[in-house]
């Protein structure tokens, strides 16, 4: 179609709160499902997939006509390095966990050890270097390549909280933060300052976005109080978006977190969040979101990736894309997604019932469907 919609233009219309031709797209895959979609799409080369967005081909994205491209950088891409238990740069071992799916088996990678989980590790511990001229390499090659049509975003998730627990470890670094106040900001301020120098160089390269966040959400409630994140968390994260946004005030800024965060969402608003990700409907109805929350923030996410992917059907898949298109994004605000990397368990004719609806319904049509 010559007059087709740039893909970036596509995103900038539903960020404004206007219903482009149709809704957004973006999807990341574990290592074990790109492989499988390669397969499925007679691709052919197997390359290392980060399903963070760092270092990629972007091919996959491409051919499946998604309308944003991800760079990552950050600790965040530690997570799926290799099938064989490794140490990342930052000092947390790491074990890969087989689960076995009617496709095949694919593997999470979970944290076996933590380099500060002692003490007396803390004051002499030094974190990689965020100014590595090569972490930058592939947001450089991206901005250069692919802004003219996609919408570009930096990552630098698991921003504070989810790398200093990877530290220190969950439990201790909970502790710390009860009972041992100082040393928890301490802890905490080391991937502060790591993950703000890199999102600022992002922002610098001409990035449209930095996607920032932690989970402080479990499926029915936070995982820890909302004055424990104003005490710890809030702070730095609004300092965190105002030195970004000071380079470009035009940027935008998505914020993940999973699980039920429905007591802070007002205040993510307040320091300057654009866009929450993922709204997992297993913990926040997002028809329920949309209405509170729709004319101050965007959503990126929605689809249920708990259940339906996995184990529903492929009309299951069309009528949530439909609902989601009807209720939480029905005046733009919406960028669809899975709530996570869809994964191995996965059927292929679900994700592409995800992909053809989304692709096959103008927002035009929505009154009539």
């Amino acid at each position: 179609m010559a007059n087709k919609m740039k893909h970036r233009d596509r995103v900038a219309m539903a960020l404004n709160h206007e219903a482009p031709d149709r809704c957004p797209l973006q999807v990341s895959f574990t290592p074990e499902f790109a492989d499988l979609l390669r397969t499925d799409m007679a691709i052919k080369g197997h390359h290392h997939h980060n399903p963070h967005g760092g270092g990629n081909t972007y091919h996959l994205e491409q051919v499946l006509d998604e309308d944003m491209l991800l760079t990552s950088v950050g600790w965040a891409n530690s997570y799926y390095m290799d099938d064989k238990p490794y140490v990342d740069e930052w000092g947390v071992g790491w074990k890969p966990y087989p689960y076995e799916t009617p496709f095949g088996t694919g593997f999470y990678t979970e944290m076996a050890s933590h380099p500060l989980a002692v003490d007396d590790a803390i004051s002499s511990y030094q974190p990689p270097d965020p100014n590595r001229p090569e972490l930058y390499e592939d947001a450089a090659r991206m901005v250069k390549g692919f802004r003219d049509e996609y919408w570009i975003v930096g990552v630098t998730v698991t921003t504070i909280f989810e790398t200093a627990w990877a530290l220190r470890g969950l439990e201790q670094l909970m502790l710390d933060m009860a009972l041992h106040p100082d040393l928890a900001h301490t802890i905490l301020d080391i991937p502060y300052h790591y993950h703000l120098t890199a999102a600022k160089k992002l922002v610098e390269l001409g990035v449209d976005m930095i996607w920032i966040g932690d989970d402080i959400g479990s499926q029915q409630q936070m995982l820890i109080s909302p004055t424990m994140w104003r005490q710890f968390l809030k702070p730095r994260m609004a300092n965190f978006i105002a030195e970004i946004k000071a380079i470009n005030p035009e940027l935008k800024v998505a914020y993940h977190t999973d699980g039920n965060v429905w007591p802070v969402i007002p205040e993510l608003i307040e320091i300057g969040v654009d866009v929450l990700n993922p709204i997992q409907p297993a913990s926040m109805d997002p028809a329920e979101i949309g209405k509170a929350f729709g004319d101050r923030l965007c959503f990126w996410g929605s689809i249920d990736e708990q259940y339906t992917l996995p184990f529903g059907t492929p009309a299951d898949v069309r009528n949530e894309v439909l609902q989601r298109l009807r209720t939480i994004g029905k005046d733009g605000g919406l960028i669809l997604a899975p709530t996570h990397h869809v994964q191995l368990d996965t059927p292929m004719e679900n994700f592409w019932a995800l992909i053809d609806t989304i692709h096959n319904t103008p927002y035009s049509s929505l009154r009539s469907i």
